[in-house]
């Protein structure tokens, strides 16, 4: 499981980066995540973090502004307390929206025997859908959990999830989750 970017940047309303629909998606997310450490399976954060002032964040970083606050030590760039990651849990650090490029996470998750991919976070059409797209590309079957992840407007959170379930992944319910991971 992925839990991709779901930080305080998403959740505060004084945010530039604020997805009012990422609030709702946090009980969400620790449900799922829960269940995954339960069946021993591995729960991955991925986090953008950047050296301060950007240096190693490229055209991505001059593009889009606010993402000065992911520079290391932000208090935005942190996740909220119920979605710290517990012990055994996987963390990537990453500078660009797909958690696959320029990370390690190909690689471990092919250590770890894994086939599949169950993405929740943030944002839908931006690194959520990096994330399921190279993931397919990886080999990776990825389902993106489409009350488990948020945008900042509702427009594109559709679009994205229309696209990603037409050509790069599979799109379920935390619900549809929870109950094939029972079988």
């Amino acid at each position: 499981m992925l839990v991709v970017d779901l930080v305080r940047a998403y959740l505060s309303p004084e945010s530039p980066l604020y997805a009012p629909s990422a609030p709702a998606t946090v009980d969400r997310v620790v449900r799922l995540a829960a269940r995954a450490r339960e069946l021993g399976r591995p729960v991955v954060f991925t986090y953008v973090s950047y050296a301060p002032g950007g240096a190693d964040g490229g055209w991505f970083y001059r593009k889009v502004p606010a993402l000065k606050l992911f520079d290391e030590g932000s208090a935005l760039a942190q996740p909220p307390d119920e979605l710290v990651p517990a012990p055994g849990d996987l963390i990537v650090r990453k500078q660009y929206p797909s958690a696959f490029f320029g990370t390690s996470l190909a690689s471990t998750l092919t250590a770890l025997a894994v086939d599949s991919v169950v993405i929740t976070g943030v944002s839908t059409s931006g690194c959520v859908r990096a994330t399921a797209v190279d993931a397919i590309g990886h080999g990776f079957r990825p389902a993106v959990v489409a009350d488990a992840v948020a945008d900042r407007d509702p427009r594109p959170h559709e679009a994205a999830l229309f696209d990603l379930g037409a050509k790069y992944a599979d799109v379920h319910a935390t619900a549809e989750i929870l109950d094939r991971w029972a079988a």
